[in-house]
C-alpha cells in the first residue's frame, strides 16, 4: 500500500475537502487526488451504458473501463488527476447535473467501494499525494502519514456550497442545507472518522488559514520544519 506518502483529507459533504486538498498539494508540490472522481466516472459510465446506479455488481465490472492519469497544474509543481475513457479525457463531464443526481447511489454500493480500492491506491503511484474523499484515512489509506478530518457547521457548509454555485440567496442556502442534512444522515451510517485523524474546525476560517494549519502539521510529521507562516513566501516541495 502507498499510504505512507499520503496526506488524507476527509470530512462530511461540503466541508471543503477538495479545495483544501488542491491548495495544500500546490504548496507541497504533491499530486492531488479526489477519490470522488472514481465514483463519478462509474456514474458517468452507468449513464452511457444504461446500467442502474443501484446495480453494484455491474457497476463494479466497469472499473477497468476507465483510467486515472495525472497532469501538471498550470504554473504549479503539483499534479491533478484526470479520467480517461477509451483514451478520451472525460473529467469535465463528470460534474454534469445528470451525474450529480446519481453519484451518491453509485457510491453506496459495497461492490463498487471494494472494487475501487486498488485503483485509488494505484493512482498515487507511490509518490507524495494529498488525497481527498470519504473514508480515505480509514479504508483507502489507513497508513496515511497525516490524516485530517475537516468539520464545519451544516449552515456554514450550505452557505459555502451556495456561493460556489453563484446562488447565495436565502432560498438557495435553505435548499443546500436540506441536502447537506440528508447527506449527513446517510453518511453517518457508512462513513467513520479515523481515530488518529486531526480534526480541523473550519468555521470562521479562510481556506488559506486551514491550509496553513495542515501544512504545519505535515511538515512536523514528515520531519521538514522549513515551512514558515503565510507571509514567508513559497514553501519548498516535499522530498
Amino acid at each position: 500500500m502507498n499510504g505512507t506518502r499520503v496526506i488524507a483529507v476527509d470530512g462530511p459533504a461540503a466541508s471543503g475537502k477538495s479545495t483544501v486538498a488542491r491548495r495544500l498539494a500546490e504548496r507541497l508540490g504533491a499530486l492531488v487526488l479526489d477519490t470522488g472522481l472514481f465514483y463519478r466516472a462509474l456514474a458517468w459510465l452507468a449513464l452511457q451504458r444504461g446500467i442502474s446506479p443501484d446495480d453494484g455488481e455491474r457497476l463494479a465490472a466497469l472499473v477497468d473501463a476507465f483510467h486515472v492519469v495525472a497532469e501538471p497544474l498550470p504554473g504549479q509543481r503539483a499534479r491533478t488527476a484526470r479520467v480517461l475513457v477509451g483514451g478520451r479525457d472525460v473529467t469535465s463531464e463528470l460534474h454534469l447535473p445528470v451525474v450529480d443526481r446519481i453519484v451518491s447511489r453509485v457510491a453506496r454500493q459495497q461492490f463498487v467501494r471494494t472494487a475501487l480500492l486498488e485503483p485509488q491506491r494505484r493512482a498515487v503511484s507511490g509518490e507524495w499525494a494529498v488525497v481527498a474523499g470519504r473514508d480515505v484515512g480509514t479504508t483507502v489509506f489507513p497508513d496515511a502519514v497525516v490524516k485530517v478530518y475537516l468539520v464545519a457547521s451544516p449552515e456554514e457548509r450550505a452557505r459555502r456550497r451556495a456561493e460556489q454555485r453563484g446562488q447565495a440567496t436565502p432560498e438557495q442556502i435553505a435548499r443546500e442545507l436540506a441536502d447537506i442534512l440528508e447527506r449527513d444522515r446517510t453518511d453517518a451510517r457508512q462513513s467513520v472518522r479515523a481515530p488518529d485523524a486531526v480534526v480541523v474546525d473550519t468555521d470562521g476560517l479562510s481556506v488559506e488559514q486551514v491550509v496553513d494549519s495542515i501544512e504545519r502539521l505535515v511538515r512536523v510529521r514528515t520531519g521538514d520544519s522549513s515551512t514558515r507562516g503565510s507571509a514567508g513566501g513559497v514553501r519548498p516541495p516535499l522530498a
